[in-house]
């Protein structure tokens, strides 16, 4: 079974260049009442380094934001496919 990570970072492969700028925006605010990332980090972030801020930040919820954010493009294509991932704590493997 996938990582978290690499289910993460799969599924920021997919988005397009302007999407994922979309993406990055919507992070820099609050998401599901977790805080914003860093403008400063997320400027230059590529889609690694934006699951790396993204797991450091959102640890085990990281998931669910990822899903949040995905609505909000709108992505609901990719946001669906990720809902077939388990989000819950208790189901997930470490990151």
């Amino acid at each position: 079974m996938e990582t978290p990570r690499e289910v993460l970072f799969k599924t920021l492969k997919d988005l397009g260049e302007n999407e994922f700028k979309d993406f990055k925006w919507y992070l820099q605010g609050k998401v599901l009442g977790f805080p914003g990332i860093p403008k400063s980090e997320l400027e230059k972030a590529d889609r690694g380094d934006t699951v790396d801020l993204m797991l450091r930040d959102y640890d085990i919820n990281t998931i669910k934001v990822t899903r949040e954010v995905l609505k909000k493009i709108p992505r609901n294509d990719l946001e669906e496919e990720l809902s077939k991932f388990p989000s819950d704590p208790k189901a997930m493997h470490h990151f």
